[in-house]
């Protein structure tokens, strides 16, 4: 039986109502933008789906690579969750992206991910603290964009 092993992310509280930052959560298309840990992600969010995630490459280096991952909760505007399914032998993460409100124009944010299967001790000691300094950032980077975003008055009349 093999030991769950969890990196989790620094949470984050954020000036933007938790609705309006799931928003921000799920635009893919502009995560070139502000991501800096998932520089690209495509997905339509259904059930069951594949989320291909271009993430940079662990040395530092110039490159990238795609993990593909599987839809299997989409709660707006609380919980994302998508897992590796079958994907990666010896290996089972399930990544969870929570968004807590704290008041009707605040609202946290936090991700998880639970690696287990028969490598999972040994991709956390490779990877593990790369994957935590990910999480961190795009954590941070999530509070930047909402929170910029949100405090811009728009046509549509979000904003402060």
């Amino acid at each position: 039986m093999s030991e769950s092993h969890i990196v989790e992310s620094v949470t984050v509280e954020i000036e933007a109502p938790a609705r309006f930052v799931w928003e921000v959560l799920v635009d893919y298309p502009r995560y070139p933008e502000w991501n800096p840990y998932t520089v690209r992600a495509e997905t339509t969010l259904a059930i069951g789906d594949r989320i291909d995630l271009t993430v940079p490459a662990m040395d530092g280096s110039a490159g990238t690579f795609v993990n593909r991952e599987y839809i299997r909760i989409v709660d707006p505007p609380h919980h994302l969750r998508y897992d590796t399914g079958d994907e990666l032998p010896g290996i089972f993460a399930v990544r969870d992206q929570w968004i807590e409100p704290l008041g009707p124009r605040r609202c946290s944010y936090r991700t998880t991910d639970t690696f287990s299967g028969e490598y999972a001790g040994q991709v956390m000691r490779q990877a593990g603290p790369w994957v935590k300094d990910g999480f961190d950032a795009v954590a941070r980077a999530l509070k930047e964009r909402a929170e910029r975003l949100w405090a811009r008055p728009t046509d549509a009349g979000q904003g402060p």
